[in-house]
Parts: C-alpha cells; structure tokens; sequence
C-alpha cells in the first residue's frame, strides 16, 4: 500500500503545480498587473461612448501602464460615462491639460486609455478630471458610413 500513497501524493503535486502554471499563464496573458494601494491617485475622464472599455482595463502613456480603470458609471448631470483612472504616484508629472482617449489594441484587441500629455505647468492629481477626450471609435459605424457613402450605380453595363 506505500507505493500507492506515494503515487498519489506525486500527482497531488503535480496537479497543483499545473493549476499554479496555469494562474500564471493566465495573468500573463492577460497583462493584468496590479495597480493600487497608497502610491496612488485617482482622476476621472468623461466620455461620449466607451465601447467596450471594461474596469482593469490599462491607462497608458507611449505605449507604458500607469494605471488602470477602477470604475465606469454614468453621469446625469454630463450626460456622458465617466471612467475612473488609478494612475501609479510615481508617474504624478501627467500634464492637467492632457488628453484620453479610448484606443484598441490591435484590430480587435482590447480597448485600453491612452493619454497624451499637455503643456500645462500643472499636474492631475487626486481627484482631478481630465476634460479633454476622445471616445470610443466603433466599428459598425465605421462601416455604416462606409457602405452609407458608396456610390450607387446608376443604368447598368
């Protein structure tokens, strides 16, 4: 009967060594790093439409993470959704004039906010809102104005 109790002990640890791969793999694949606690600040950017920007998505700056999306909700008052950014206290120089926009990763990747810094001598901070966006650009849109715009032909050869 050891054999046994050994046999199933390997595959115990190996089965949890598979989960702990595949946690890792799936975190990986997913760029998602984490971005909170105390050496951070939160501001708000509102916009028109944010498509299919979801919470956890990246905020990013040429391409690097500062930040992420921690919530989106609808404002009344602005008639616009408005999405909150945790952006990291190491990257606190960001420009008070800058502008975000909803971006896409690839053709069909994941939506993500891009900011572009200002000239502004001063900075977003806590509780800040960038007033300056862009909103989602949505492809069905997109290819109603096209198939909207083609010409018709007229007579027929």
């Amino acid at each position: 009967m050891r054999p046994n109790r050994t046999l199933e002990f390997t595959t115990g640890i190996f089965l949890l060594l598979g989960i702990a791969a595949l946690f890792y793999l799936a975190t990986e694949a997913t760029n998602y790093k984490s971005v909170g606690g105390a050496g951070t600040y939160t501001v708000r950017a509102c916009f028109g439409n944010v498509g299919g920007l979801h919470v956890g998505a990246p905020v990013r700056i040429g391409g690097v993470t500062v930040g992420r999306v921690t919530a989106i909700d609808y404002s009344f008052k602005r008639y616009e959704a408005c999405a909150h950014l945790t952006i990291s206290k190491r990257d606190d120089r960001i420009p008070s004039d800058s502008t975000a926009s909803i971006l896409t990763q690839g053709v069909l990747g994941e939506q993500y906010i891009g900011l572009s810094p200002g000239g502004a001598p001063t900075y977003l901070h806590q509780g800040s809102t960038i007033h300056f966006t862009q909103s989602a650009v949505i492809l069905e849109k997109l290819i109603g104005k096209f198939l909207a715009n083609q010409p018709t032909k007229k007579g027929g050869s």
